[in-house]
């Protein structure tokens, strides 16, 4: 019988063959996901593009699995892909299949020249989607792996386990090839990481129409290296952009889009652009290499509304060895105005979102620091247990790191105002988490979705006023809920309110103003947080 005739060959490609294609993917990336980690030197040699493409495959996964059956398979995989794209590598899978649903969304059952033509249209838009596409990369590969199939389809070998096995055989003939296309890949004697895994991605497919994936892996045959640490040590990277930023964009449209790639073409590199149609409206995930934070969230934010921002600093190098009687302070911060607020304090400062802060960066953050003896700051209450656990591997580095539970960045400011290196490690320790403890903290910020608090039901939209993690106000205008959480703060005493401004300084000049008529014998001091950082952040000591 002849190959793609037996009865558990697929003929087409139904919403149950992508449901089993979305989960073969998982599990083999699953299995790749450290072989390919060690195969990233390009862009950066980083050691994330197996993790970052499998955690953009679990989230179209889970786009898939949680899907009522309203839409195509192809749009949900597709999007759930975009919105959980993670890296580089995570971003241009997601706008291959993001490409592969615009073809094959309207169709009930994806024959062979319909997945081909498919194939070969997510390979132009994948290359559209990135700002400046190199050769023997990730795109390379998918192309070629579409150029196959093509031919394969004009060769009269139309079925569909022959235009699976075609488009897979091509990947990864032109994967071989990318050790000497591309400078990095050829020094260090490997293949093209996303390349990889995109041959694995149609090796699951193979496997999903025919019923045996091939035994041959694309990974085979790459130079032994030595086995990793449980935290990558990469090397150190050539000069250039120090942070990968990436972030979702909601609320804009395509001339605004535009607009912020020309504007992060000019601040970095290894720029990708996707987007992706939600119930919500359209969406972007923006994901840029660049040395200005700041800057690129910025950008964003004039383009329309970022969130889930994450950035991650680039292919950190291992410290070396501690010196002895050396002591630091390391201070995270979730926006570029307050990490200048700690910085100018002459502390180490990491800067990431709440949402982003990574256990992996914290611990290179403390260990960059050379020092032996370091304090850590969380500044976040959600935060706490992730430095916690960072500073537990950091001990076993031979670093003495204790962690000052502050909650808030107003704790941690009030914990290096009494900081001094002239006293005993275990006593500035102790006077730093007595001044924090000491320093009530609140913050007002803008509810995103239905919930219900403390102080009853909020929608989305309504202002939050929390004090120690409690909602206790309710409002609809930011200046109203801010005055009357300082009068709840303050009617217990307090000697001096810090006040930590976001992104509106009229907020601030309403809020001191109210202290001053109010509370006159409060001494202020105010600082701005900047963008990314909540409207407002209460101290009161």
């Amino acid at each position: 019988m002849a190959p793609g005739t037996l009865p558990h060959v697929l003929e087409a490609l139904d919403e149950a063959a992508v449901g089993r294609w979305s989960s073969a993917v998982v599990d083999t990336l699953t299995q790749a996901r450290g072989r390919l980690d060690e195969l990233n030197v390009f862009p950066v040699p980083d050691g994330d593009t197996g993790t970052n493409l499998l955690m953009t495959a679990q989230a179209a996964h889970a786009a898939l699995t949680g899907a009522d059956g309203t839409e195509s398979a192809w749009d949900v995989l597709a999007r759930g892909a975009v919105l959980g794209a993670r890296g580089n590598s995570g971003a241009i899978l997601a706008q291959l299949l993001r490409g592969l649903a615009d073809g094959l969304a309207d169709v009930e059952h994806v024959h062979g020249p319909v997945l081909a033509e498919a194939l070969a249209s997510a390979a132009g838009t994948a290359y559209a989607a990135v700002a400046d596409p190199e050769e023997g990369t990730f795109l390379t590969v998918a192309r070629a792996g579409a150029d196959a199939a093509t031919a394969a389809v004009a060769a009269g070998q139309a079925g569909l386990a022959d235009v699976v096995r075609a488009a897979a055989e091509g990947a990864l003939t032109a994967l071989r090839a990318t050790t000497g296309q591309l400078a990095a890949l050829r020094d260090a004697g490997v293949v093209d990481a996303g390349g990889a895994g995109w041959c694995l991605v149609l090796d699951a497919l193979v496997g999903t129409v025919t019923g045996t994936t091939p035994v041959r892996a694309p990974l085979d045959g790459r130079p032994a290296r030595p086995r990793r640490s449980p935290w990558p040590v990469p090397a150190a990277p050539a000069p250039g952009p120090g942070s990968e930023v990436q972030f979702l964009l909601a609320d804009s449209d395509e001339a605004a889009v535009s607009r912020l790639q020309a504007r992060l073409a000019e601040l970095g590199d290894c720029l990708v652009v996707v987007g992706v149609d939600t119930p919500g409206g359209r969406e972007w995930n923006v994901h840029v290499h660049v040395s200005d934070v700041g800057a690129a969230v910025e950008a964003g934010i004039e383009a329309g509304r970022p969130h889930r921002i994450s950035v991650t600093p680039l292919a950190p190098v291992r410290a070396p060895a501690a010196a002895a009687g050396v002591r630091a302070v390391l201070a995270l911060a979730c926006s570029a105005g307050l990490a200048e607020l700690f910085g100018a304090e002459g502390v180490t400062v990491l800067t990431a979102p709440v949402d982003a802060v990574d256990e992996d960066a914290v611990l290179q953050a403390v260990l960059d620091t050379g020092a032996e003896q370091v304090v850590v700051l969380p500044n976040h209450w959600e935060v706490t247990a992730v430095t916690a656990c960072a500073a537990d591997r950091a001990r076993e580095e031979g670093r003495d790191v204790v962690v000052v539970p502050t909650r808030s960045a107003v704790q941690g400011l009030a914990a290096l105002a009494v900081a001094d290196p002239a006293r005993r490690f275990g006593d500035d320790v102790i006077a730093m988490a007595e001044a924090a403890a000491a320093t009530r903290w609140a913050e007002v910020t803008v509810a995103e979705q239905e919930a219900l608090t403390s102080a009853g039901r909020c929608a989305p939209g309504d202002v939050l006023g929390s004090a120690e993690g409690d909602v206790v106000v309710i409002g609809a205008d930011q200046v109203t809920v801010a005055r009357d959480l300082l009068d709840r703060l303050l009617s217990a005493g307090g000697e001096m309110a810090t006040v930590v401004v976001g992104e509106e300084p009229a907020l601030g000049d309403a809020v001191c103003a109210h202290l001053s008529a109010v509370h006159p014998t409060v001494e202020v001091v105010r600082y701005a947080g900047g963008a990314g950082a909540v409207p407002l952040l209460i101290g009161v000591e």
